[in-house]
């Protein structure tokens, strides 16, 4: 027979377990290499926020009432994943994102067509790129399609943030960084993978209008070998300051170049592209050519090669120009058309690029002088914004149903 104390011990043991605990889906991405859509826990949020008019919204400024979350430490694997309202993060004055930078970034964006409807673009392809940024500071990897199932849920959730109209958007922010609370240059034994979403007009206050580049010699955003092909924080601080530099000196973005020929590598944040007369005589459109640490594989990047060369109108072309090559050919009369690309804008034409001393004038329009933007750019600007808005239909587009 039980005593008295030991059957009270037994009681509270029974009473505290539960059998729907045992089975529940919320401990099956325990021990995983990944966590899943179907053990996603999905708190609302008891606040709605008030929706601002879209002609008021910002770029990065603003957020919608939920986030996404799963925690990830070394022994027990990625907990399942939760949609929970919006909330400061509490972190640990020692955690390893803040002393090493440990952490990386996507952005995407969801966009509400005139049909109603929304569309995710080409997210998968985002998780993709995030696994490679996460492996490489040594991070937890996860499965693209799970994360980009839980990606579409909180947009779900989320659906009365999306904007309606041409060049507005959800920009979404997958984020993972370092939590581990303790000093010391070592891989990280514990992670958060969390994304917020950003309802924002257009990335350009101003608009789609050309820009000036300052083609930089003195500093270097990224070299071979480095980490300028993965999105980290880290690739984009040593940035602050040659940029202030250049704003002062009256340009809006830098073109990054590398090396004693000054091969031009990106424009600000962005892929370049050049379309122009090469040095063969063949009408092309030329972009960096991806490398191991200095190019990032853009999305919008990729977009534009695969559209254009299924055009099949010009050449199209992953290789290296020298920014001697683009003045040689700016006196020749051979460049069409520079412009940037990149998630945020999409398409950033460019009608100055300030070299050594000189500006070396872009053309733009010759059939409207009054246009900010070349007919090339414009085209693939229009192109890619129909997929994304579900004008034209596309295998990069996720409806969100």
């Amino acid at each position: 027979m039980l005593s008295p104390a030991n059957f009270n011990k037994l009681r509270s043991l029974t009473r505290s377990f539960s059998p729907k605990a045992l089975f529940s889906t919320s401990y099956s991405s325990a021990n995983k290499s990944t966590f899943y859509h179907k053990d996603l826990q999905i708190t609302k949020s008891t606040k709605k926020l008030e929706l601002q008019p879209k002609e008021k919204l910002k770029f990065g400024h603003g957020f919608t009432d939920h986030m996404l979350e799963a925690k990830w430490t070394r022994e027990g694997g990625w907990e399942a994943p939760k949609i929970v309202p919006f909330h400061d993060l509490t972190l640990h004055p020692a955690s390893s994102v803040l002393h090493y930078a440990l952490e990386c970034f996507e952005g995407s964006k969801a966009y509400k067509g005139e049909d109603g409807k929304i569309r995710l673009f080409r997210i998968k392809d985002n998780m993709k790129r995030m696994n490679s940024s996460t492996k490489h500071i040594a991070l937890p990897e996860f499965d693209i399609d799970e994360a980009a199932k839980c990606i579409e849920e909180l947009v779900r959730i989320d659906s009365r943030f999306v904007p309606e109209g041409f060049g507005y958007s959800m920009y979404l922010r997958p984020t993972m960084i370092a939590t581990e609370p303790a000093l010391g240059v070592n891989e990280s034994n514990s992670a958060l993978f969390y994304t917020i979403a950003n309802p924002a007009g257009p990335y350009f206050p101003t608009g789609f209008k050309a820009v000036r580049l300052y083609a930089d010699t003195e500093h270097v955003r990224a070299w071979p070998g480095g980490t300028g092909n993965k999105k980290l924080g880290s690739n984009y601080d040593g940035g602050m300051y040659p940029s202030i530099l250049a704003k002062e000196k009256g340009y809006q973005q830098i073109l990054w170049l590398f090396g004693e020929d000054h091969l031009v590598t990106e424009a600000g944040t962005m892929n370049a592209f050049i379309f122009w007369v090469n040095d063969n005589g063949v009408l092309e459109l030329l972009t960096p050519s991806l490398d191991d640490g200095t190019i990032l594989p853009g999305i919008t990047r990729d977009s534009i090669l695969q559209i254009t060369r299924k055009w099949g109108e010009f050449q199209v072309t992953e290789g290296s120009i020298t920014m001697k090559q683009v003045l040689k050919a700016s006196r020749e009369g051979r460049i069409r058309e520079f412009f940037g690309a990149g998630t945020a804008c999409v398409i950033s034409p460019v009608k100055e690029i300030g070299y050594n001393g000189m500006d070396i004038q872009i053309p733009l329009d010759i059939n409207d002088p009054t246009s900010e933007s070349g007919p090339l750019a414009k085209r693939i600007y229009n192109e890619i914004m129909n997929i994304q808005y579900g004008n034209v239909e596309h295998e990069w587009s996720t409806v969100v149903e």
